[in-house]
């Protein structure tokens, strides 16, 4: 699991890290192409495992990580934090595993995923049965791709699909109520399934307030996000913290912009729901640190000083307009708009923009 003499997790097969720093020498963590080795999963299987919270990762601080190979440019370099699945796996989270009664095959079955032909012989029904608990929310996939035919290919969790059917056995047999089949043929709640479980995993990976608020972002249109977050550089710093792509996630192409859709918000209520999301989450970062902004210097982190609310570091304190001023200084800080104002600002006929009552076409 390596590619050219460097591991998915940025350490050479030499024991350094790609930019030349000593790997970790006390053996207390392993990339994770070796923790992957030594519970005997596959390269996605692990990737899994990690999103879902069945593998625990040591948080580090990435400057520059090694891309996912076939990773488009702009995803090369961008210093952002490091994706959980890339990070290493402390030694003694691997002990906890393999001791586990059923290692490995219970771990592999927890993780195993199945299509809607596989999925349907699980439970013994046919493929259009099962496609169309899918599309009604009965089963929520876990992930998604693209086949030469640029068709969505929607994967479920084998282990949750076989639960559903000793939870819901009346939903397997005769025919199916009358409500399910006028919702099946109307709607698709696939993708929207899977964008919920899909930030439900990127929130549980981080505590910073700045990244889970980009990664509410990262389900919005520009447009949409424009709405929301006034501010050019705050909306940069959420760029800047925007999470990787889903494993598997085309590189370019008509199906990256096929892709590209199936993560955006595209229904009113979903829309509204993570607009005010972003709003209350925006709130909340913006009180424990500012975005960077012209003058500031260094980009702010994270940091709570003892007996203290959490304050930028690196950087000169700011005006209410953002330009730099000295250290030591008090400065009166305007408050910023609540979540009402900018609410009442998105709602339709206002000027700032359309509301969430019209469906967009989001390319």
């Amino acid at each position: 699991m390596t590619v050219d003499g460097t591991t998915v997790d940025g350490t050479t097969a030499g024991g350094t890290t790609a930019g030349g720093r000593p790997a970790d020498a006390t053996g207390r963590t392993v990339t994770p192409a070796r923790a992957a080795q030594e519970l005997e999963l596959g390269r996605e299987e692990f990737r899994l495992a990690v999103r879902m919270g069945l593998i625990r990762t040591v948080p580090v601080q990435a400057p520059a990580p090694a891309p996912e190979p076939g990773a488009p440019a702009r995803d090369r370099g961008s210093g952002r934090v490091r994706a959980r699945e890339w990070r290493p796996v402390e030694r003694a989270e691997l002990d906890r595993l393999k001791a586990a009664p059923d290692f490995p095959d219970g771990l592999r079955a927890r993780v195993r995923t199945v299509g809607a032909g596989e999925a349907a012989g699980l439970l013994s029904i046919t493929h259009d049965r099962f496609t169309r608990l899918a599309r009604t929310g009965h089963l929520s996939p876990v992930r998604f791709y693209l086949n030469r035919y640029r068709a969505v290919i929607w994967l479920y969790v084998a282990a949750e699909v076989t639960a559903f059917g000793e939870d819901h056995p009346a939903l397997l047999t005769g025919r199916l109520p009358a409500e399910v089949r006028a919702r099946a043929a109307v709607e698709d709640l696939r993708a929207r399934n899977w964008r919920t479980r899909h930030l439900g995993l990127l929130l549980r990976g981080t505590d910073d307030p700045w990244a889970r608020a980009a990664a509410i972002a990262s389900l919005l249109d520009p447009v949409q996000l424009a709405e929301v977050v006034d501010d050019p550089y705050e909306r940069n710093h959420l760029d800047r913290l925007r999470p990787p792509p889903p494993p598997g996630f085309p590189v370019s192409g008509a199906s990256r912009e096929i892709a590209d859709r199936l993560v955006r918000a595209d229904d009113p209520d979903e829309i509204l729901w993570h607009r005010v999301s972003l709003s209350l989450a925006l709130d909340e970062a913006r009180a424990a640190c500012q975005a960077p902004h012209p003058g500031d210097g260094a980009r702010p982190t994270t940091e709570r000083p003892r007996g203290g609310a959490e304050r930028p570091r690196g950087g000169a304190e700011r005006s209410p307009g953002g330009a730099g001023r000295p250290p030591g200084r008090a400065v009166a800080r305007t408050r910023r708009p609540g979540l009402l104002a900018r609410i009442r600002r998105s709602l339709p006929g206002s000027t700032a923009g359309s509301g969430w009552g019209e469906r967009r076409d989001w390319g």
